[in-house]
Protein backbone atom coordinates (compact mmCIF):
# COMPACT_ATOMS: atom_id res chain seq x y z
CA UNK A 1 0.00 0.00 0.00
CA UNK A 2 1.12 3.79 -0.59
CA UNK A 3 2.01 5.98 1.71
CA UNK A 4 -0.19 8.81 2.34
CA UNK A 5 1.32 12.43 2.70
CA UNK A 6 -0.22 14.88 3.30
CA UNK A 7 0.84 18.36 1.33
CA UNK A 8 1.23 21.04 3.68
CA UNK A 9 1.91 24.16 1.75
CA UNK A 10 0.79 28.01 1.61
CA UNK A 11 -2.57 28.85 0.00
CA UNK A 12 -3.61 32.41 0.90
CA UNK A 13 -2.18 35.60 -0.61
CA UNK A 14 -0.70 34.90 -4.05
CA UNK A 15 -3.08 31.78 -4.95
CA UNK A 16 -2.65 31.43 -8.16
CA UNK A 17 0.91 31.11 -7.52
CA UNK A 18 0.42 28.93 -4.51
CA UNK A 19 -1.81 26.32 -6.38
CA UNK A 20 1.03 25.99 -9.10
CA UNK A 21 3.34 25.21 -6.34
CA UNK A 22 1.18 22.77 -5.02
CA UNK A 23 0.64 21.47 -8.28
CA UNK A 24 4.65 20.79 -8.11
CA UNK A 25 4.92 19.76 -4.61
CA UNK A 26 2.15 17.11 -5.51
CA UNK A 27 3.86 16.07 -8.78
CA UNK A 28 7.05 15.54 -6.56
CA UNK A 29 5.19 13.50 -4.27
CA UNK A 30 3.32 10.94 -6.91
CA UNK A 31 7.30 10.64 -8.21
CA UNK A 32 8.15 9.14 -4.88
CA UNK A 33 5.69 6.70 -4.86
CA UNK A 34 3.30 8.29 -2.19
CA UNK A 35 -0.40 9.38 -2.26
CA UNK A 36 -0.57 12.46 -1.69
CA UNK A 37 -3.56 14.10 0.50
CA UNK A 38 -4.02 17.47 -0.99
CA UNK A 39 -6.28 19.78 0.53
CA UNK A 40 -5.91 22.63 -1.50
CA UNK A 41 -8.77 21.52 -3.72
CA UNK A 42 -10.77 22.73 -0.92
CA UNK A 43 -10.10 26.69 -2.28
CA UNK A 44 -11.64 25.67 -5.71
CA UNK A 45 -15.31 25.13 -3.45
CA UNK A 46 -14.73 27.45 -0.90
CA UNK A 47 -14.13 31.25 -0.74
CA UNK A 48 -10.77 31.18 1.48
CA UNK A 49 -11.21 35.28 1.76
CA UNK A 50 -14.70 34.39 3.82
CA UNK A 51 -13.66 33.22 7.63
CA UNK A 52 -16.04 31.01 7.65
CA UNK A 53 -15.42 29.38 5.02
CA UNK A 54 -11.79 29.33 5.70
CA UNK A 55 -12.69 27.30 8.72
CA UNK A 56 -14.45 24.88 6.98
CA UNK A 57 -11.99 24.51 4.69
CA UNK A 58 -9.07 23.84 7.35
CA UNK A 59 -10.91 21.91 9.85
CA UNK A 60 -11.85 19.60 6.75
CA UNK A 61 -8.02 19.67 6.29
CA UNK A 62 -7.18 18.14 9.40
CA UNK A 63 -9.59 15.73 9.06
CA UNK A 64 -7.75 14.17 6.75
CA UNK A 65 -4.11 13.99 8.91
CA UNK A 66 -6.05 11.24 10.71
CA UNK A 67 -5.09 8.79 7.85
CA UNK A 68 -2.02 10.29 6.80
CA UNK A 69 0.92 8.70 7.23
CA UNK A 70 3.59 11.82 7.13
CA UNK A 71 3.50 15.32 7.05
CA UNK A 72 5.20 17.24 3.83
CA UNK A 73 5.54 20.78 4.51
CA UNK A 74 6.77 22.11 1.47
CA UNK A 75 8.46 25.21 0.16
CA UNK A 76 10.33 27.46 2.84
CA UNK A 77 7.20 29.67 4.23
CA UNK A 78 5.11 28.29 7.26
CA UNK A 79 2.07 30.21 7.25
CA UNK A 80 -0.38 30.13 10.40
CA UNK A 81 -2.88 27.31 8.80
CA UNK A 82 0.17 25.23 8.06
CA UNK A 83 1.21 25.76 11.71
CA UNK A 84 -2.20 24.77 13.10
CA UNK A 85 -1.22 21.47 10.99
CA UNK A 86 2.16 21.11 11.85
CA UNK A 87 1.06 21.12 16.07
CA UNK A 88 -2.10 18.53 15.23
CA UNK A 89 0.53 16.46 13.30
CA UNK A 90 2.85 16.42 16.75
CA UNK A 91 -0.46 16.04 19.14
CA UNK A 92 -0.96 13.04 16.41
CA UNK A 93 2.32 11.59 16.77
CA UNK A 94 2.31 11.50 12.69
CA UNK A 95 5.83 12.44 10.92
CA UNK A 96 6.70 15.59 9.72
CA UNK A 97 9.15 15.63 7.11
CA UNK A 98 10.19 19.54 5.24
CA UNK A 99 10.46 19.48 1.50
CA UNK A 100 12.43 22.28 0.49
CA UNK A 101 12.15 24.51 -2.90
CA UNK A 102 15.66 23.26 -3.36
CA UNK A 103 14.80 19.69 -3.23
CA UNK A 104 12.03 19.63 -5.74
CA UNK A 105 13.71 21.93 -8.05
CA UNK A 106 16.84 19.37 -8.23
CA UNK A 107 13.89 16.36 -8.46
CA UNK A 108 11.15 18.13 -10.89
CA UNK A 109 12.81 21.33 -12.23
CA UNK A 110 10.44 24.51 -11.98
CA UNK A 111 11.07 27.99 -10.85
Amino acid sequence: MMKKVYICAPLGGDVIVNFDNVKRYTRDALRCGTAPVVPHFYALCLDDDIQEEREIGLAAGLGMLWFCDELWVCGEKVTEGMQKEIQFCKHLNIKIRHVSEKEIRKKIGGM
